[in-house]
């Protein structure tokens, strides 16, 4: 039987929500997108990103050691973790309840699972030497220097708002648990993986896997998982139907296509902002590189199905 071609879409954080009930309402309208999209004949593979939901973990896990002196804070790493199963149990069930839905009560549909997802990273990558990603809430001085004093925190003050913990951003090298993923993928699963990014771990003696303070690039990991997987497509979503240069200005310019080489110019002008298009387009960009006939699209949730058939979106591909 012809396979059916595979994409892989990355969430941002707008298909998902900042507390629990945004969350449980934003995944009924994403998953809505994702079945549309799984209709038009696509299988799909998802991985999404987790800022608001780690970032409420770890200041709630900081908060129990800090109220019980017993109680040892938990590793960033493990924080990941929690996000993970946080955030795919409700996106699965919501896709769950969908696809009955579409397909008919008691008919027979794709089954949906969320894998925890451990990413290999390189304990010599320089991000490790120059941490710059802030996770959690703003401090004050004194709530910043206990937390570095007592955690080991590195924290960096911003002005006008206050401290925060920052953070590695090392660049996903292995997915420990790939050939799982591939199998549920290749019998026909519907797929949520590298949530957040992945667990970011390093490899120890005798293959032990030691959890990294640091979080990982969602649509770096997004991009590896869909090479691994050998999808046709890779869909990121995000707040705005297309790129932009100039973005903000009078001057901006709406982009439906690019190739690598222009959107790498792109980049050494400086047009997309770190920490927000740039490392999308980055992605994008590796993923249209690492195999002829592979597309990357960026859009926003709301286009998604719109952009898939060529109607909206900013399609990256050699």
């Amino acid at each position: 039987m012809k396979r059916k071609p595979r994409i892989v879409i990355a969430l941002g954080g707008n298909a998902l929500g900042n507390t629990l009930p945004e969350q449980m309402a934003a995944v009924k309208h994403t998953s809505r997108a994702i079945v549309d999209l799984m209709d038009e004949g696509y299988q799909v593979v998802i991985s999404h990103g987790n800022g608001p939901q780690v970032g409420m973990i770890n200041n709630a896990m900081a908060a129990l050691s800090r109220e019980n002196p017993s109680q040892p804070n938990t590793p960033l790493s493990v924080c990941v973790a929690m996000s993970q199963a946080y955030i795919g149990y409700d996106l699965q069930n919501a896709l769950r309840e969908e696809l009955c839905r579409r397909r008919g009560k008691g008919q027979p549909h794709e089954d949906v699972v969320t894998m925890v997802t451990q990413i290999e990273v390189d304990p010599n990558d320089p991000a490790f030497q120059h941490p710059v990603k802030p996770i959690g809430h703003f401090m004050t001085e004194e709530q910043a220097m206990f937390a570095q004093r007592e955690y080991g925190y590195l924290m960096e003050e911003f002005p006008g708002k206050g401290w925060r913990r920052v953070v590695a951003s090392p660049l996903p090298g292995r997915i420990v648990e790939i050939n799982a993923i591939r199998t549920l993928v290749d019998a026909g699963q519907v797929v949520i993986a590298c949530g957040g990014g992945g667990i970011p771990v390093t490899r120890q003696e005798l293959g032990h896997l030691k959890g990294a303070s640091a979080v990982i690039d969602k649509d770096f990991c997004s991009c590896l998982l869909a090479e691994e997987l050998d999808a046709q497509m890779l869909i990121i979503l995000t707040a705005v139907e297309k790129v932009a240069l100039h973005y903000g200005t009078p001057e901006e310019v709406w982009l439906d296509t690019l190739t690598p080489e222009q959107a790498e110019k792109y980049i050494a002008q400086g047009q997309f902002a770190p920490g927000s298009m740039l490392p999308k387009v980055q992605a994008a960009v590796a993923f249209a590189k690492s195999a002829p006939g592979r597309t990357a699209l960026i859009t926003s949730l709301e286009c998604a199905r719109e952009g898939i058939l060529g109607r909206t979106g900013t399609r990256i591909r050699a």
